[in-house]
């Protein structure tokens, strides 16, 4: 978007008293994304760019809330270095430095917001023993920001605001940093993550081994390699987000036994704890493909899978290209909608004739609706009946002995100690 020939133009603008630089208007983004992506529909370019303005890829130059919108506002591309990509995770005091730095400045240009003054205020009661160290940094960046060219400290002030504006948003507003940007730092460095997972692949085994030797062996060795694994898990608060697995189930269920447990994944067999998953929500359960074909499985049986064989055409209706959007839409249509369908659903008639028109043009959200109000049907009536049902509670209470459990019961207790 920013390539000086094929991206988006950039330009000065002139105002009555100053000029202000480097800007692009809504509309222009607007219009070069429908151009490069081939979108049809303004609402669905509008709808990507919002996305791009909440990340903090380009922001309004008048206002704090990351929103675009197609008119005349002005925006500005923010530097690379402040992109959300990066994988930043500033600190509070960062923060205090930055809104101690804006009370510093020019009050008529960089006046602070009241939620602003409010974390300022907030911040110096936190720091308070800190607080003269903070002063210190603050001024000593006002210093080096007046030695900048007038315009070029003008844009960094801007794009400066707009990254704590992504990582501290007006209240009410939608923080994207809290989806899962510690997770996709961790991502980025793996490393970690894979030498504790050595060490519990490693220890977990021995210490079965070892039970099962206990005439010849001595139980401080098994208190030895328990402490280690232990201290791995301590050190590996969100190995479960990478593995899949619940340490806690595995360590009683499964006498401490890593190997079994994977390939007991790998199997089509799926595990009690991620059966019990299942129960949490029927979101939940259409996550998991697994869960997805037991319930499909499930509604069979009961002469009603055409809800969810539905929803789950509709969610791929959504990722589907924009060129295919209208020939897939007119085969969910006869499937499912028509007059003399194949697989009728039932809807309300308010729901059925919304769906008619949206058909006049297809988009990837015409059976939005109609998808919603099979949801709740799904979710109040089949859902409730699936989790009592015998093909549920065999899979979440397996049939299997587990050999003696109240032997592994003080390891256990130990290991959730030192955890």
């Amino acid at each position: 978007m920013q390539n000086e020939k094929t991206g988006v133009p950039i330009r000065n603008v002139k105002s009555f008293l100053s000029k202000i630089p480097s800007v692009v208007t809504g509309t222009d983004i607007v219009q070069w994304l429908m151009n490069q992506l081939n979108i049809d529909e303004p609402v669905e370019a509008l709808h990507l760019g919002t996305l791009l303005a909440a990340h903090g890829y380009f922001f309004p130059i008048s206002d704090h809330v990351l929103t675009l919108t197609e008119d005349g506002t002005f925006y500005r591309f923010q530097t690379p270095y402040f992109w959300l990509s990066n994988c930043w995770e500033p600190q509070n005091i960062d923060y205090a430095v930055y809104l101690c730095k804006r009370a510093m400045q020019n009050k008529a240009r960089l006046e602070l917001a009241d939620y602003e003054a409010d974390s300022l205020a907030r911040l110096q009661r936190l720091f308070a023993r800190k607080w003269e160290f903070i002063f210190m940094q603050a001024e000593a960046q006002a210093k080096v920001d007046k030695k900048r060219d007038k315009v070029e400290r003008k844009i960094l002030d801007s794009q400066e605001r707009a990254f704590w504006d992504v990582h501290r948003p007006v209240p009410g507003c939608v923080n994207v940093t809290e989806i899962d940007i510690k997770k996709s730092c961790r991502l980025r460095n793996p490393k970690r993550t894979k030498t504790v997972f050595c060490i519990l692949l490693i220890t977990l085994p021995l210490i079965n081994l070892i039970w099962n030797l206990e005439p010849l062996l001595y139980k401080p060795m098994i208190w030895s390699l328990i402490f280690v694994a232990s201290t791995a898990m301590r050190f590996s608060n969100n190995l479960n987000n990478y593995l899949d697995i619940n340490f806690h189930h595995l360590l009683v269920t499964t006498a401490f036994s890593l190997p079994s447990y994977f390939s007991h994944l790998s199997s089509n067999e799926v595990g009690p704890a991620r059966v019990h998953r299942w129960g949490f929500s029927l979101e939940e359960m259409l996550k998991d493909l697994f869960g997805q074909d037991l319930f499909l499985s499930f509604l069979q049986s009961e002469f009603s899978s055409e809800n969810l064989r539905f929803w789950l055409a509709v969610q791929d209706l959504r990722k589907r290209p924009w060129r295919t959007v209208s020939d897939r839409a007119e085969e969910i249509w006869c499937e499912f909608l028509a007059p003399g369908a194949p697989s009728p659903i039932n809807l309300d008639s308010q729901t059925y004739d919304r769906a008619v028109k949206a058909m006049d043009r297809p988009t990837h959200h015409t059976f939005e609706e109609a998808q919603e109000q099979i949801y709740k049907l799904m979710k109040s009536d089949s859902y409730a009946r699936f989790l009592r049902s015998s093909l549920y509670q065999d899979l979440l209470h397996p049939r299997k002995k587990v050999t003696c459990l109240f032997f592994y019961l003080p390891a256990y207790c130990l290991i959730l100690q030192i955890h």
